[in-house]
């Protein structure tokens, strides 16, 4: 069977999402002394390929531990928007991926996963499979992203979860990176023409993660690896996680097979 791997690498270097603590990881037993190698591990959850649950932006949402693998694997369409053209800054929706059900004559299915490539993952740090174009100002703020019509949208066509190959399921304006990098906001606005509070009004902030996780529509952030391996198919798709109880996100690895 052949299989893929679309995780990102993780180590102490690996960048976390805006605000979140990034992991720090130390020897605590050394063979030479101890007769064992130990390490231990300091981190947030947001931190390279990684699945975030509903508990991550719901009250009584549902934790890691209570996804079941039969939910976690599954169909998954594998959309290239890098393909179309969607670059820093702008904006994709629902018009796009029913191009691409035209273009490639694959329908998205209800209980479908729906993987979104922009290419961006070719920017992030830990990118294995290639770091020659590695800038990560690049993939944190200027990725592309959605509006709320596009939260609507995977509600209405009942797709099972996403995962995307950027740093937030959200557009880097609709998070906080839009206050924390407010020159970045400006270039943004003159890249879109027009106001990033008109395009996110205050409702719908970080409208992916508050409109979809009550729907228990959670996403991989982070993707990578060996996804252009798969673009424009319809692919056999896992996500595994640890069984996190009381987890509103974890570390992942994300499989394709191709071939199932």
């Amino acid at each position: 069977m052949r299989v893929l791997d679309l995780t990102q690498d993780f180590s102490m270097h690996t960048p976390a999402f805006a605000g979140y603590g990034g992991p720090a990881i130390k020897w605590i037993k050394r063979l030479a002394f101890d007769g064992a190698g130990g390490q231990s591990l300091e981190s947030t959850m947001h931190v390279s390929t990684h699945l975030d649950a509903p508990a991550h932006f719901l009250s009584g949402g549902k934790f890691i531990g209570d996804l079941p693998l039969e939910f976690l694997v599954g169909p998954a369409c594998v959309v290239d928007l890098e393909r179309m053209g969607i670059g820093d800054y702008e904006i994709y929706g629902p018009e796009h991926f029913e191009q691409w059900e035209r273009d490639t004559g694959i329908t998205i299915e209800r209980g479908d996963i729906v993987i979104i490539h922009t290419g961006y993952h070719r920017h992030y740090p830990e990118n294995w499979t290639d770091r020659s174009k590695v800038d990560e100002t690049k993939y944190f703020i200027r990725h592309p992203g959605p509006t709320r019509e596009f939260a609507e949208w995977v509600l209405d066509r009942g797709i099972r979860w996403l995962a995307v190959d950027c740093g937030s399921g959200d557009h880097p304006m609709n998070t906080v990176i839009r206050k924390m990098r407010p020159d970045e906001a400006k270039l943004a606005e003159e890249k879109l023409g027009r106001s990033l509070d008109d395009l996110f009004p205050t409702p719908d902030y970080q409208i992916m993660h508050t409109l979809l996780f009550p729907h228990d529509v959670v996403h991989i952030e982070n993707l990578g690896g060996q996804i252009d391996e798969v673009l424009d198919t319809k692919v056999t798709f896992g996500c595994f996680p640890w069984r996190f109880q009381g987890g509103e996100a974890a570390f992942c690895r994300a499989v394709a097979f191709p071939d199932a």
